[in-house]
């Protein structure tokens, strides 16, 4: 509140009217059944426009991942060093 830090009557009048709003937001929002009701719809509805946001959020961020992370190149065979001959069976006859 304004009137805990600075000691003036303008900021206890501040205080005490945005005290008071909230007292009578809380009336009017407490007497209306219809209004609550409708809030909550509309709280439902948004969340579950947020849980299938986020569904597709994950999933780009996993596609983003595959792209920056791709599996590692097959290992290339190793060549032997040296001199290597491959021998034929003897002939017969």
């Amino acid at each position: 509140m304004a009137a805990n830090v600075l000691n003036s009557p303008q900021a206890t009048r501040m205080s005490v009217f945005v005290v008071r709003a909230f007292i009578a937001m809380r009336e009017l929002l407490s007497g209306s059944h219809a209004i609550a009701i409708e809030l909550k719809k509309l709280e439902a509805k948004l969340t579950a426009r947020l849980d299938v946001h986020e569904t597709a959020i994950v999933e780009v961020l996993r596609r983003i991942m595959r792209l920056l992370d791709p599996p590692p190149p097959p290992p290339v065979p190793e060549k032997s060093m040296g001199f290597h001959t491959t021998m034929k069976p003897p002939a017969t006859t």
